[in-house]
């Protein structure tokens, strides 16, 4: 099977009540771990690939292991998917290099502008048959270049329902990142988060049938930051979204999350954990193999919370 478009995907999510993990892709070791992980649950993915990761492992590398990665798992639908472009330019090279799927986010500009410059995203990747996720509100926290609006003005910042439909009209996107109370990164919360769940259905309710993409949903699982603490990491206040929460958004419209710093914990906790019992090892494979191990328990996990496994049959 060949890269695959989200389409087919959300379809099937927003009929069946599931989400799509979304997972942001760097190296090898963190690819091959998704793949184990959605091939033994049976599950769609989409590896996304930020602008960082394009900067930090070249998009020709990242795109040969994917490659890899779809003809050894023929049964399972990939969609490669650019998370977080900010610019056109940007937008129309992954295109051209075969995504399957992208994300302009201009959701930092005023509404207008956001909607000149998604609608013209729109009109380059539609006319070569790629799919575009647009985001409208703004998110808290940092995650690479996008850094969001301040913890306590996540609230003030919510995409508002009033104006979906205008936006997806005019801009003509496939699917759209909402602000419901999410953040990126680890330290996304003081306390225990509320999501805005009555703006996931006044949305829902606006754009039947349309999906949504929840961002900055990662849970900051608490044995992996245990085990990075434990090791001599600092990670004594970091808290995420619950995953009650995310399994709840799943069953609405929200048909894609994104997970990155679960993927990242995963990682750092294993390789610390390494280090820690053998400070002697210096064989990336002992430490990089165990990470490999991690990301791949986390990530059955995950597909488990989202509702999408055992449904790779129904999105090819």
């Amino acid at each position: 099977m060949a890269l695959v478009s989200s389409k087919k995907m959300f379809q099937m999510a927003y009929k069946n009540g599931y989400a799509i993990g979304a997972f942001n892709v760097n190296n090898m070791e963190i690819i091959q771990g998704i793949m184990t992980a959605v091939r033994e649950e049976k599950a769609p993915v989409i590896l996304q690939i930020s602008k960082g990761a394009r900067e930090y492992a070249s998009i020709s590398y990242l795109r040969a292991i994917i490659d890899v990665a779809v003809k050894e798992n023929p049964d399972i639908p990939v969609c490669m998917h650019l998370d977080h472009g900010d610019t056109f330019e940007l937008c129309k090279q992954c295109v051209d290099d075969g995504y399957t799927s992208v994300m302009i986010d201009a959701s930092h500009f005023p509404f207008a502008e956001n909607v000149r410059l998604t609608k013209k995203v729109v009109e380059y990747a539609h006319a070569r048959g790629v799919a575009v996720e647009a985001e409208l509100g703004q998110l808290g926290g940092i995650e690479e270049q996008v850094v969001g609006v301040s913890a306590d003005d996540v609230l003030k910042h919510l995409t508002d329902p009033n104006q979906v439909v205008e936006f997806v009209e005019k801009t003509g996107c496939d699917s759209l990142a909402i602000a419901c109370g999410t953040s990126h990164g680890a330290y996304k919360f003081k306390s225990e988060p509320k999501l805005a769940f009555d703006v996931i259905e006044a949305v829902g309710k606006k754009l039947p049938g349309f999906p949504l993409v929840m961002h900055g949903a990662s849970s900051v699982l608490p044995e992996f930051k245990d085990l990075i603490n434990k090791y001599g990491g600092r990670m004594p206040d970091a808290m995420g979204v619950p995953e009650s929460a995310i399994t709840k958004a799943a069953k609405m419209a929200v048909c894609k999350v994104n997970i990155d710093t679960d993927l990242r914990m995963a990682m750092t906790a294993s390789i610390r954990q390494v280090f820690a019992e053998k400070p002697g090892e210096f064989d990336p494979r002992k430490y990089l193999g165990p990470a490999r191990e991690a990301i791949a328990g986390m990530v059955k996990h995950k597909l488990r919370v989202l509702g999408c496994a055992g449904k790779a049959a129904e999105c090819c």
